[in-house]
């Protein structure tokens, strides 16, 4: 699809040449399932709409409307779940690593973005609000191809201090 699909993020000059996206080696250890903990009114950072920072000028609107502890080999870490206002609405979910800007792509990748229907789903394993989570399945804004595409980015506290090498990695490694 980034060769022939009329909204790929490749410029139609780069097209034919492109050699496919590069992955990391799958690990399921870094498929997880989280619980999420819903936004409490003054509890967390804040719960009304925000900006996250993005590639170009325009801002996007989102609420933050969770936070996942994650388990596995990113044991402890949190990260936020946001809403996406605008577009066609759905849960975010971006974050940065230490392979960021060296291995990756500098502003982060994507784990969860259901406008572009990469959300795997819930667990209903306990009852509870859960998600799955596969980092193997991360990958870069479009932003990342062209610049023409604004993209939202990971906010400062999407920001893992580990390096996350699996899922999508940049072309020159």
């Amino acid at each position: 699809m980034f060769r022939t699909h009329a909204q790929s993020p490749l410029p139609v000059a780069a097209r034919r040449s492109y050699d496919g996206v590069p992955y990391y080696d799958y690990d399921p250890a870094y498929r997880l399932i989280v619980r999420v903990e819903p936004v409490e009114t003054g509890r967390m950072i804040d719960s009304g709409p925000i900006a996250l920072p993005t590639s170009g000028d325009e801002p996007f609107a989102f609420q933050r409307v969770g936070r996942v502890t994650l388990g596995g080999p990113l044991g402890g870490a949190q990260l936020s779940l946001f809403w996406i206002e605008g577009y066609a609405g759905g849960l975010f979910l971006p974050f940065r690593d230490a392979t960021s800007g060296t291995e990756t792509y500098g502003a982060g990748r994507y784990l969860l973005d259901s406008i572009k229907g990469a959300d795997l789903g819930a667990s209903g394993a306990t009852g509870a609000s859960e998600l799955v989570l596969d980092f193997n399945m991360a990958y870069h804004p479009s932003c990342v191809y062209d610049p023409r595409w604004n993209c939202p980015l990971s906010p400062p506290e999407n920001r893992l201090p580990i390096p996350v090498r699996v899922g999508e990695r940049l072309a020159n490694l």
